[in-house]
């Protein structure tokens, strides 16, 4: 897996103060996405053992809420293998701390995933600009949900996070 930054104290990608890990790959290529450069799987840096220190380290703060996993697509094909192995272990050593997952892949698609049992919550659906709306919290266009995924699991349904 590949990377482009680490964003610590983020504010703006989920609930309370967080770490974002913007991961390179996506093949959703949305048109005015906000993050073009990241789209290249083969951009960006490798991750490895000292951006995962570095992850590790925020998480350690009792502070920080959490971490975001953005991108680019952290279930893009190259991404996943990597994604699920990160997030079953900062579930087991930071339990307390929430994973939110944003994708431009529907929930229809991935609730199935392995990974998923790991995330709080999931952003899904492509970035669409003729539905971009600035007032929404945090997501860029109205066709994307904001999904309790543990609810959502125990009831075979999407079921909206509430803060």
């Amino acid at each position: 897996m590949r990377y482009h930054n680490i964003t610590k104290d983020d504010m703006l990608n989920g609930d309370g103060l967080r770490v974002v890990l913007w991961v390179s790959g996506c093949n959703h290529c949305c048109e005015e996405c906000q993050n073009p450069i990241t789209w290249d799987s083969n951009g960006g840096i490798p991750f490895n053992q000292e951006a995962k220190n570095e992850l590790f380290e925020e998480l350690g703060k009792s502070y920080v809420s959490g971490i975001t996993l953005s991108g680019g697509d952290p279930l893009h094909p190259a991404n996943r293998l990597d994604i699920r192995a990160l997030v079953h272990e900062i579930r087991e050593k930071f339990p307390t701390k929430t994973i939110w997952l944003y994708t431009g892949y529907l929930w229809e698609q991935i609730s199935h995933f392995e990974v998923m049992q790991y995330v709080d919550v999931c952003v899904d659906g492509e970035y669409e600009k003729d539905k971009r709306n600035v007032q929404l919290h945090w997501k860029g266009s109205s066709n994307q949900r904001v999904i309790d995924v543990p609810k959502s699991l125990e009831t075979g349904k999407v079921c909206l996070y509430c803060e």
